[in-house]
């Protein structure tokens, strides 16, 4: 049972909250650390980004180098933090992407994508476009892994935090200049020119975990997948289909991904079997996809792998494989995060977090920018970001630890009662919540043409599948769209 806060730890909690500017360091140059640091910039605290990779983007910064990565992705630090593969198209049209002051304008030109519905690189430009026009790149120190984050009593002047981290002072450029090279090269991409590393130990007064979630593979638990001999790996590590030419594929999980992969599969693959939890959940647009497809069949739960390359199934049939891809998801994880066990993650629940945000016993000095899922993704991150920034600096107030932990506990009975299991518990959905949170942010709610158009797609996909990015029949919502402020607004000055 959570104990409560006595008068002294209670006074020392507020003395922390009541300090105006601090030194915070937000992990991660994603679309969550980046408007995370620069809402915290805003309100004038000093800002630290350590960003891992070469540039700014999180999952959005292509990463084609996967040779070194275990297949499943079951090491405590990947050395790929990008899941994304070459062919993947944004599910959401770009006008509801932008952050709110910030549109995501076609812009046309040599490697840009125009369409509604972007390849992966259109995005990644527009974070890095982001970055430059609000100044943000200075604060980013690129190449930079976190290896620790612990908490140090700063006493009277209350909880700290030592960031370890390690730089690399030398890089692979091959990998940092993909996107400036003809698609084509993929295959030749992948020297390295060695490395030297510096670790560095640092003191500071908060910490904005903005990591991400969709690198650490979720895997099923499956009989025989420790000595099934054959090819298997997490969609974490797919990239192209190539090396599935003319072999029979069985792909785990019909998300979003496994309906995408494949797809692209049955384009080389002898066959490809989807292997669905339950197959009541099928779309109407994957239904038609399967049926389309001669060499696409769908089957039942996996029960066994057998050694001699058999995938036993639950309904008694089987086949004979060559490989597994699983498209299971992805788990929340801080391998570089000791809290000593105030913030865990258990069945992929992160917590406890006060709207998904802040642990109660550590708030306001730690806190966490993208945990939430099923979103309009940017402009929550930015409120996040604001949020966090302005009960920092004192102009926003949270509730008392305890009062927290009880808004916690009355969530987790909610959801309990609503029927959602634990592993989906920052699952949003409704934009009634997207909106409750803006409210304590001070944050405009979502625009309702914003909402409209993200429902249209959503029906749109479960409708049409293979088609829905490229056809649609909503372009006087498109226009209304085009034609409100966040479209006509004036950009500020760049940022120097």
């Amino acid at each position: 049972m959570d104990k409560p806060w006595n008068q002294a730890t209670l006074a020392t909690w507020e003395m922390m909250v009541s300090k105006k500017k601090w030194s915070v360091c937000v992990i991660g140059a994603g679309p969550s650390g980046l408007v995370a640091a620069r809402e915290l910039r805003k309100e004038g605290h000093r800002v630290v980004v350590l960003e891992q990779k070469h540039d700014v983007g999180g999952q959005w910064l292509y990463d084609p180098n996967i040779e070194k990565e275990d297949p499943l992705g079951q090491t405590k630090f990947l050395d790929v933090h990008s899941s994304i593969y070459t062919s993947l198209r944004l599910l959401s049209p770009r006008e509801i992407m932008g952050y709110t002051d910030f549109p995501f304008f076609v812009k046309e030109g040599p490697g840009r994508d125009p369409r509604r519905f972007p390849g992966h690189k259109e995005l990644w430009l527009y974070l890095k476009e982001f970055s430059v026009h609000f100044g943000l790149r200075e604060l980013i120190r690129f190449n930079t892994r976190v290896e620790y984050v612990g908490m140090l009593d700063g006493s009277c002047g209350g909880l700290k935090w030592v960031v370890k981290s390690r730089k690399l002072l030398k890089v692979a450029t091959s990998s940092a200049n993909y996107y400036d090279n003809n698609k084509e090269k993929v295959d030749e991409i992948g020297s390295d020119v060695g490395s030297e590393e510096v670790v560095v130990e640092e003191v500071f007064d908060a910490v904005v975990v903005a990591n991400g979630h969709y690198s650490h593979p979720r895997l099923p638990s499956i009989k025989g997948m420790d000595t099934w001999k054959r090819k298997q790996m997490h969609s974490h590590v797919y990239r192209v289909p190539k090396a599935f030419q003319n072999q029979v594929v069985v792909v785990v999980g019909n998300s979003l991904s496994g309906q995408d992969l494949s797809m692209e599969l049955a384009g080389v693959a002898k066959e490809v079997h989807i292997s669905a939890r339950s197959q009541n959940t099928l779309t109407e647009g994957f239904s038609t996809v399967i049926s389309k497809y001669e060499n696409l069949h769908l089957r039942p739960q996996i029960k066994s792998l057998e050694e001699d390359g058999r995938i036993l199934f639950v309904d008694g049939s089987f086949v004979v494989a060559d490989a597994i891809l699983y498209c299971t998801g992805y788990t929340y994880s801080f391998p570089f995060l000791d809290t000593k066990g105030t913030v865990t993650v258990e069945d992929n629940r992160v917590g406890p977090l006060y709207h998904h945000t802040f642990p109660p016993s550590l708030a306001p000095s730690l806190s966490f920018v993208g945990i939430p899922r099923k979103i309009i993704a940017f402009p929550f991150f930015e409120s996040q970001g604001k949020w966090i920034a302005q009960v920092l600096s004192g102009k926003r107030k949270l509730p008392s630890p305890d009062d927290m932990m009880h808004h916690i506990h009355q969530f987790y009975r909610q959801r309990e009662a609503d029927g959602i299991p634990k592993h989906d518990t920052h699952d949003i959905i409704h934009f009634e919540y997207c909106d409750m949170y803006a409210d304590q942010a001070g944050f405009p709610h979502l625009e309702e043409w914003r909402k409209k158009m993200c429902l249209v797609a959503l029906d749109n996909s479960y409708a049409n599948l293979e088609t829905y990015r490229d056809s649609w029949d909503n372009d006087e919502l498109l226009q209304e769209a085009l034609q409100s402020p966040h479209f006509t607004q004036q950009l500020g000055p760049i940022i120097t």
